[in-house]
């Protein structure tokens, strides 16, 4: 990134929202959302690009989606103002399991109410009310990310334009199956105690397990067979061993076991057709421009589940990233994703031009 990038980026910003009503019916007092931002916000407050990210993603987009960010790419830092917001029940400043309770008794921990995709998106929108912002060119995400990208295309009518990549229209059996499969590995971790662990000795074993049971659905065989083989460490490990172990440990040092399990149940409550007639109708209703990005080898979020978007919704388009890695290629294959969203971006202003034409 040019240094003229790296100068309009801010740090971690925490915004109050207030007691935030949730769409359980449950409510979280004094409520907080923690953000960054890149770029100028125009005097209009009409430049907004909103960046959504994943499950164990926080507000520093520049760490995770370098290849994006920038002058000239589709994150442009000289034209657009880019946000991008902790989700709530994450760890990250944003009010989630590990952030303290009501009333001064510890942490919320096991106690953090069930958070939607829904919520997290309307917390986003408060923000964007208080700093005024009028229009959102663009909305994007991958994974929790795209979800995200869908319900801000439902929910406000100022998003113009929205890209989702390797996301689907509601969470799959498939896909719930392997949350839940990740949560008992941390429930298994005789330290979780019902998700009211010390913070000082938390259940490192159990989410360790679950990030590596995540990693092997994140990528594929061919994947980690050209990268790893059978081949072995020193110590006579295999090395496909050594790398699991090192991203469940790497996870246990930056995460919080309880946001993990809270936001995998978030994922699994997914649906756009929820109270709105069913996803297809959902689907339907969308009239702006979308992005559906699909991944030719994912297996977490298959490639169908994108065309559904495409199909169903009036506006949308379908592209393709064409990668051996799985899900993670939208994380990996960055120079192809950007070239896709920077074109689609060019579609939808001549679309938008046509429209007041």
């Amino acid at each position: 990134m040019s240094t003229k990038a790296l100068s309009s980026a801010i740090g971690t910003v925490v915004h109050e929202l207030g007691d935030f009503p949730l769409e359980g019916g449950t409510t979280i007092p004094a409520c907080r959302i923690a953000y960054r931002s890149w770029g100028r916000l125009a005097a209009t407050a009409d430049n907004v690009v909103v960046v959504c990210h994943a499950l164990t993603g926080s507000p520093d987009l520049d760490s995770w989606w370098p290849g994006l960010l920038g002058p000239g790419r589709c994150l442009d830092t000289d034209r657009d103002f880019i946000i991008c917001c902790n989700v709530l029940g994450s760890c990250y400043g944003s009010t989630g399991p590990a952030s303290p309770a009501p009333h001064g008794q510890g942490n919320w921990a096991g106690d953090f109410p069930a958070v939607t995709v829904r919520d997290i998106v309307r917390s986003q929108r408060l923000l964007l009310d208080h700093l005024g912002i009028r229009n959102i060119r663009l909305v994007v995400g991958g994974s929790l990310g795209g979800m995200q990208a869908l319900e801000w295309a439902i929910q406000d009518p100022r998003v113009e334009a929205a890209v989702v990549v390797a996301a689907p229209a509601r969470h799959s059996a498939w896909s719930i199956a392997i949350s839940e499969a990740q949560r008992n590995a941390i429930a298994a971790d005789s330290r979780w105690c019902g998700g009211h662990y010390d913070p000082a000795s938390p259940p490192a074993d159990g989410l360790a397990a679950a990030r590596q049971m995540a990693m092997c659905s994140y990528r594929t065989p061919r994947s980690l067979g050209e990268r790893f083989d059978r081949r072995t460490t020193d110590d006579g490990d295999f090395e496909i061993a050594s790398w699991l172990g090192y991203h469940g440990s790497q996870l246990v040092d930056r995460f919080d076991a309880a946001s993990y399990v809270g936001l995998t149940h978030t994922m699994d409550s997914h649906d756009i057709g929820r109270g709105r007639g069913g996803h297809r109708n959902a689907l339907e209703s969308l009239t702006i421009p979308i992005l559906a990005v699909a991944i030719d080898s994912d297996g977490l979020y298959p490639p169908a589940e994108q065309l559904e978007i495409a199909e169903l919704a009036p506006l949308a388009e379908l592209a393709w990233l064409r990668s051996p890695h799985g899900h993670d290629a939208f994380l990996i294959e960055t120079a192809d994703l950007d070239e896709q969203v920077l074109s689609f971006r060019s579609r939808a202003v001549s679309y938008r031009r046509r429209l007041a034409s």
